[in-house]
């Protein structure tokens, strides 16, 4: 990602609506879904500066890896040790079998070879651990930001299954999130592109927007898994090696 992005991580992931509502339903999603032990060991590969840290630490000990060394050392002081730093897809010096849960929130489309990459989650993993998956959607929404953010792709549920498929994974609960805005995100990338200002801030708008923009986000932590949810521009999942 472009030294701007990590940036505007550090500043403003404690109070943009996207952090934050996205941080609840991640949280309520793991608690439904993923069947922790109470001593799991977790494991989120491009944690950025670590601001799902504290979140997953309620589900047990958790490392985290991230590539970037300013975010990095933001991310090791919220952990409270070390952050490790082998990239995807080699994961060089994780041992195999050693988590209960591998987190990978929109990290997988960073990576080139992002089969290879499932695959090396998948040697990390316990037996009956889980990856949560999370991954931008749709690749007709591509824009700025999809470049500032050194994305290779966006995906659709059909390219995302066929990768988790090739990985040797089996998945559950996958679907939509981040609907509900869904259509004035769709409004707001055409008008930059018929007007020319497809640009990449995601600086929180103001106040009253941004909280309006969390409480609506925030309404699908009691959706997702239970009701299909309409398109959104995200998709998450949970994936497993095949039995």
């Amino acid at each position: 990602m472009d030294r701007i992005v990590y940036d505007r991580m550090a500043e403003h992931d404690s109070s943009h609506w996207w952090y934050v509502a996205r941080r609840d339903i991640l949280a309520d999603y793991i608690a439904r879904y993923a069947a922790l032990p109470k001593d799991a060991r977790i494991l989120e590969i491009g944690c950025g500066t670590g601001h799902n840290l504290p979140m997953l630490g309620h589900f047990g000990t958790v490392d985290a890896i991230e590539i970037d060394p300013a975010a990095r050392e933001i991310a090791s002081k919220r952990l409270g040790k070390p952050v490790g730093s082998a990239p995807l897809p080699g994961l060089e010096g994780v041992a195999p079998g050693s988590y209960d849960l591998v987190a990978v929130l929109d990290v997988v489309e960073h990576v080139d070879a992002d089969v290879d990459a499932l695959r090396a989650m998948a040697r990390v993993l316990k037996p009956g651990g889980k990856i949560l998956i999370t991954v931008p959607a749709h690749q007709w929404m591509w824009s700025a930001h999809d470049v500032v953010n050194h994305h290779k792709r966006r995906y659709s549920k059909r390219t995302l299954t066929a990768a988790m498929a090739a990985a040797g994974l089996e998945w559950r609960k996958l679907g939509y999130f981040n609907s509900l805005l869904f259509p004035a995100a769709v409004a707001a990338r055409l008008a930059g592109k018929l007007t020319g200002k497809d640009d990449s801030d995601d600086s929180p708008p103001p106040k009253p927007l941004n909280t309006a923009f969390e409480a609506i986000f925030g309404l699908e932590r009691h959706l997702i898994g239970r009701l299909p949810l309409p398109p959104g521009l995200s998709i998450i999942t949970l994936a497993s090696p095949k039995r």
